[in-house]
């Protein structure tokens, strides 16, 4: 469900200074295509889908997501649900992570469902493989080399559809489980936390001809900041919880009007995909 969407904001520092920033990797001599990168403390943290719009969706954890980066300073105002984006100071609190850049604030309500990579649920070996196919290289779907949480999809027309990710900087293995354990309990009584992600919007569509099924996949993927106990806590209780995602609008790969109808995308019903005649 949409909560509500704020005004877009610049925010952030240089990329030299903020804990957070998106890079191109380096071209080598005689090297492959290069890939686009979350960096977290100047270090290679996600592989993401690559630039040229036909290949397919990718977040793929790398050895430099090791970390949460959660804010003391907002706890207890996360603690419970947040109403307004901009409501107590927390974007900018968050903002003081980031890469300078443009950003659109938008609060959701989500009910995640915690994915395996491979197992029941995969979007890299379910709907991606419909449309792309195995890799050609190694026979195999995509692997994103974490588990992440699958929260919202719905139709954006007749070819494009809507898909939306929740990964975390750590595996869920890696909580404490004490913690879990309390939100599980605080959300059985009605308490709704609130966590923070700083998202992109990728829009990948196979080259003309080259897939049986061809379309459009809108990639809304969460980078969770603060909230992976509650995350896991709302999957294992099957309870809704809020998140407060700053989508960067200079990082996605979309134009500024597929950006812009996130918004009234993100409050038409849940749908699944159909497929087939």
């Amino acid at each position: 469900m949409m909560i509500t969407s704020g005004d877009v904001r610049s925010l952030g520092l240089p990329a030299s200074e903020a804990r957070l920033h998106f890079e191109t990797e380096p071209q080598e001599i005689g090297g492959g295509p290069r890939r686009r990168l979350l960096m977290v403390d100047d270090e290679p943290a996600f592989e993401l889908s690559f630039y040229c719009g036909t290949c397919p969706l990718l977040f793929r954890r790398l050895e430099g997501a090791r970390e949460k980066l959660s804010l003391e300073s907002v706890q207890e105002r996360l603690a419970g649900a947040l109403d307004d984006p901009d409501g107590g100071g927390v974007i900018d609190a968050f903002g003081a992570l980031l890469p300078e850049g443009e950003y659109l604030p938008l609060l959701l309500s989500v009910e995640p469902r915690l994915v395996i990579p491979g197992q029941e649920g995969d979007y890299f070996s379910g709907e991606q493989v419909t449309t792309w196919g195995i890799d050609q290289f190694w026979g195999l779907p995509e692997y994103p080399h974490t588990p992440y949480y699958r929260t919202f999809e719905t139709p954006v027309d007749a070819d494009a559809h809507l898909y939306e990710f929740v990964v975390p900087m750590v595996p869920p293995t890696w909580n404490e489980r004490e913690r879990v354990e309390e939100y599980i309990a605080l959300m059985e009584q009605g308490t709704v936390p609130t966590a923070v992600a700083i998202s992109t919007l990728d829009v990948c569509e196979p080259a003309a001809g080259a897939p049986i099924d061809q379309y459009q996949h809108w990639g809304l993927t969460h980078f969770l900041l603060d909230g992976h106990h509650k995350l896991e806590a709302a999957a294992a209780a099957g309870q809704p919880v809020r998140l407060l995602s700053l989508l960067a609008l200079d990082e996605s790969l979309a134009g500024a009007d597929d950006c812009a109808r996130l918004p009234s995308l993100r409050t038409r019903p849940r749908s699944a995909r159909a497929t087939g005649a």
